[in-house]
């Protein structure tokens, strides 16, 4: 009698979109889909080792308690480390969530995936101390500081693999669910940001004066106005990382790939959790019927 397939999980880029990784795991696991492995890329490495770790339900308990105060609490603003943030917040979350501190003592496999700052090449971790390997992973260019590991400077593993079905794969899985958070409705990255109330202007009203000034963002526009810092720095890595993410998934495709459909969530707004998690139970939904077929052939 031969062994049951290995469902493995790639589980993508996204900030705040992310945790519908959440989400589309609670659901998936109220199908009878119970994974394998994972490998995890910027949110998605950080869910992932989360659900590796068997502590999905605290990671849960803790995203949905977050608030705008508490996240600006997170905010460790150092214009002086190659970004926004220093993000040590991440590695502290996740200690404070009773994930093992070493990659290797998860129960179940893991991989994050990063990029080398120097190369420019895809870095895959496997082994070695849990919390920097997720904080590498999650260093969106721009607005996190790059992370030392291993002597290698890492960045955001989006800028080389969106969607680590290829990790996956190398892990050993041989049914792959992949999860974008990054689905882009209408195919639209940016639009003209509406007046006060848009996600601009939530963003705004969270910083401090200083920052906000500096970074041409006004959270009291009564007019839409031009594009400012978070506009064009996310709208441009969105626009790579789709070209990469087309690019791969047609030479790497999963058996399921599940889309998001955000309109309007920043990827730092960390703090709608909420909207993200009901995001990724509608995704399971929307393609549940390619999920049972996919059951039934293993």
């Amino acid at each position: 009698m031969s062994a049951r397939p290995r469902i493995g999980l790639a589980l993508g880029a996204g900030g705040a979109r992310g945790w519908c990784h959440i989400g589309a795991l609670r659901a998936l696991a109220e199908l009878g889909v119970t994974p394998d492995l994972v490998a995890g890329t910027s949110m998605g490495a950080l869910v992932g080792a989360a659900w590796a770790a068997d502590r999905l339900d605290a990671l849960e308990e803790w995203v949905l308690a977050l608030t705008p105060a508490r996240f600006m609490r997170l905010m460790d603003v150092s214009l002086r480390s190659g970004g926004l943030v220093e993000a040590t917040g991440i590695e502290t979350l996740l200690a404070d969530l009773g994930i093992p501190a070493r990659i290797e003592d998860l129960p179940h496999p893991f991989t994050a995936i990063a990029t080398d700052m120097e190369t420019g090449r895809e870095v895959w971790l496997t082994r070695g101390p849990t919390y920097p390997a997720v904080r590498a992973s999650a260093g969106i260019p721009g607005v996190m500081s790059p992370k030392l590991l291993d002597g290698k400077w890492l960045l955001d593993g989006g800028l080389t693999n969106p969607v680590p079905v290829s990790a996956t794969r190398a892990l050993g899985a041989d049914v792959i669910i992949a999860i974008n958070p990054n689905g882009r409705p209408g195919g639209r990255f940016w639009q003209p940001p509406e007046p006060r109330g848009s996600a601009t202007a939530r963003m705004a009203a969270l910083l401090p004066e200083a920052l906000t000034e500096a970074l041409g963002l006004d959270p009291q526009a009564e007019k839409p106005t031009a594009p400012n810092y978070f506009d064009v720095l996310t709208a441009a890595i969105e626009v790579m990382e789709a070209q990469i993410r087309r690019a791969r998934l047609a030479g790497e495709p999963p058996h399921v790939l599940l889309n998001a459909a955000f309109s309007d969530l920043m990827v730092l707004e960390l703090y709608r959790g909420a909207e993200a998690i009901a995001e990724g139970r509608r995704m399971v939904e929307r393609q549940r019927h390619s999920i049972l077929e996919m059951l039934e052939n293993i």
